[in-house]
């Protein structure tokens, strides 16, 4: 089945068309949102890349004009929209309602609807995206998949904050998680390469790019992760804080001013590594350092340290693991950041392999390391592709 994959973000949109049965990537492209300097790309495998500046007043623009480019006699990857036998959407939050993937009908969006206060940014343009498709499709099936479904099988002592219980009942304050269809994609891809099932294997994953959070897999499902009621929480990124005493917030708030906006802007927008040295892209961070900038390396040794305190309380929440996996931009391709993350841990059994991580290779543990570290691309568009495919497949 050909899908369509739509990811619409808070000012961009990324798609592709993927044929499920062969696994190929059709065309992808990105859609950058920013009035009348907006952004157009556009790749047919096999063919140059094409990009323009554009006018998009909104996601819905965007969405369109990703049809009509696919369609376009003389450029598109599909002869007619007839073609695309589903199309599915990334959707940010769906709170604790969703536990799977689901077939988009009005209760889906309402249901996406309500959760915009637990994700203002995202799940607004998420539902643009959808009624966009349904406006220039009609007939052809969408999907919701969500990124918070992987994280619903925690525990209430895994996703529960210790504040009144009342919060909770009345608001839904509780972790969500996020990066969700990406833990779940490397809960069945890594398994295959320990020669095992995903119900027989127990996993920390390190998804690592610009966003990041891990996740403790117990036998395929998860038992915890990084991420909570929004992606802020947990680890160090590119411009997030990660984990911070709440009462810096207030502080801060109260010596210069803030309002709670600005300090969520801050906290999401300008702290992380671009917070302590000024950039936010891993490469020039890891060049800076090299280069003897002082900031920049504190920055690193930051940055690691926190995903080691994560792999650890995970190991134990887990009682000893089989993998520990690396996935995403960072993960998969900075072999420095990857050995400082192991560094120390061989008291638990995880040990590097310094020639099998610079190559990169699947496996980069020692022969005779009790736990084994692995390399997995993740492929989020893919499980979405699949996750449609499926649902779509089923009503037929």
């Amino acid at each position: 089945m050909k899908v369509l994959v739509i990811n619409c973000g808070s000012s961009s949109v990324k798609y592709q068309i993927i044929e499920t049965e062969t696994e190929q990537v059709l065309c992808k492209g990105l859609c950058e949102l920013a009035g009348e300097k907006s952004t157009f790309s556009y790749e047919k495998t096999g063919a140059d890349k094409m990009k323009e500046t554009l006018n998009f007043a909104d996601h819905g623009e965007a969405v369109a004009r990703i049809i009509s480019t696919i369609t376009d006699p003389e450029i598109g990857c599909i002869k007619d929209a007839s073609e695309i036998g589903g199309i599915g959407h990334r959707i940010l939050h769906g709170g604790d309602k969703y536990t799977a993937s689901i077939l988009v009908d009005e209760d889906v969006k309402e249901a996406i609807k309500e959760c915009i206060p637990l994700g203002p940014l995202h799940n607004p343009a998420n539902l643009i995206g959808i009624e966009a498709a349904e406006k220039a499709m009609p007939g052809t099936p969408n999907v919701a998949v969500f990124d918070t479904a992987f994280h619903q099988t925690m525990a209430p002592e895994a996703f529960l904050y210790a504040v009144p219980y009342n919060y909770y009942t009345d608001y839904k304050v509780r972790k969500y998680g996020f990066h969700g269809t990406s833990h779940r994609y490397i809960s069945l891809k890594a398994p295959e390469l320990l020669g095992k099932k995903p119900d027989e294997v127990k996993l920390i994953n390190c998804h690592i790019g610009n966003g990041a959070s891990l996740c403790a897999i117990e036998y395929g499902k998860c038992i915890d992760t990084s991420m909570g009621i929004s992606p802020l929480e947990g680890l160090m990124m590119g411009t997030r804080s990660g984990d911070i005493d709440p009462t810096v917030v207030t502080y801060i708030m109260q010596k210069e001013g803030k309002t709670a906006e600005e300090m969520l802007n801050i906290l999401n927008k300008k702290s992380g590594l671009l917070g302590i040295c000024g950039k936010s892209d891993m490469r020039e961070v890891d060049a800076a350092a090299e280069a003897g900038d002082a900031q920049a390396e504190l920055a690193l040794k930051m940055y690691a340290r926190r995903i080691q305190g994560y792999i650890g309380n995970y190991y134990v929440q887990l009682h000893g693991c089989d993998a520990i996996v690396f996935t995403a931009g960072i993960g998969e391709h900075d072999a420095e950041m990857r050995a400082r993350v192991c560094d120390g841990l061989d008291l638990l059994g995880i040990k590097l392999d310094p020639e099998k991580n610079k190559k990169g290779e699947l496996i980069i543990s020692t022969d005779d390391s009790p736990v084994k570290i692995l390399l997995v691309p993740t492929d989020e568009e893919l499980m979405i592709a699949n996750d449609t495919a499926e649902i779509v497949s089923a009503l037929n």
